[in-house]
Formats: C-alpha cells, structure tokens, sequence
C-alpha cells in the first residue's frame, strides 16, 4: 500500500483517521509504519494524546500488512480483529511512529487458512515510538482470516 493509497482508503473508509492525523510513513511486505502527532483533536484532558487514537494508529499499522497480505492471494478473505490488548509505558506527546512488522507471519497465517479453508488467527504487535525513540505503548491485535465460500 502506497501513502496516496493509504490517504485515499482513510478518507473513504475510516474518516475519524484522517481526522485524527494518522498517516502512513512506510509501507512493505513485512513492515509497516503509522505516524500520528499530538492535536487538540486527539489529546485527552492531560494534554497527552487519546489511548483511542494510539490504538488506531497501532491497528493501521498491522492493517496495512493484513491488507497487503490478502491482496497477494487469489481468494476472497475476510480479515477482522477479534481482540485488542495493549501497554502504556510513557506520556504520548509530541509525534508517535507505530510499527509492525509481521508481515511474512500475517501472509503465512492467510496461506494456511486458504489451504484448511477454516479460520486462522494471529497475534500482531504493534510498537509506538516517539520522538526521542523511547517506546510510550505496545498494541497486540489478534486478526482472524477466513476464506469466504
């Protein structure tokens, strides 16, 4: 998925993103990178940045690779979250870079749910970084992938 791509799918599909200030940094087949900064339209009351917004910016990261992964494959997949857990170390201020990079796993787990033609899941992590490269929050998702019949 391309930055031009990613603008376009958050506009189209998940407009609270854009609103948000979520874009995409970096993009390929095993990693993938969300940024989002601090706003007055994402901070909490302590001036710090929403844990919701953090969350989205961590699940786009990990979605791009999802996302990636099905449109390797000639099937229709269905892709969702099933669980969301996550850590919070430090105050989220200023610019955070959320990453993934479990793309080559994500692509294993949807070969082997075309090939057992039932539900497979995974867990991906998902890492936000901010500006002095301390890490303020991890996200794990667990993403199911079926192939519709």
């Amino acid at each position: 998925m391309t930055k031009e791509n990613f603008a376009i799918f958050i506009k189209d599909h998940l407009p609270i993103a854009e609103l948000a200030g979520i874009t995409l940094q970096f993009s390929s087949e095993t990693v993938a990178k969300t940024q989002v900064s601090l706003a007055f339209i994402n901070q909490n009351p302590f001036k710090s940045m929403f844990w919701a917004v953090q969350g989205m910016a961590a699940e786009l990261s990990s979605g791009v690779l999802c996302m990636n992964a099905v449109n390797k494959f000639k099937h229709d997949i269905s892709m969702l979250v099933i669980k969301q857990e996550a850590e919070f170390f430090k105050k989220a201020i200023g610019t955070l870079t959320f990453t993934c990079v479990q793309g080559k796993e994500i692509e294993n787990i949807i070969a082997k749910s075309i090939i057992s033609q039932k539900g497979e899941s995974i867990i991906v992590k998902s890492e936000g970084i901010d500006e002095s490269g301390d890490c303020v929050a991890i996200f794990y998702f667990t993403w199911s992938f079926k192939v519709r019949q």
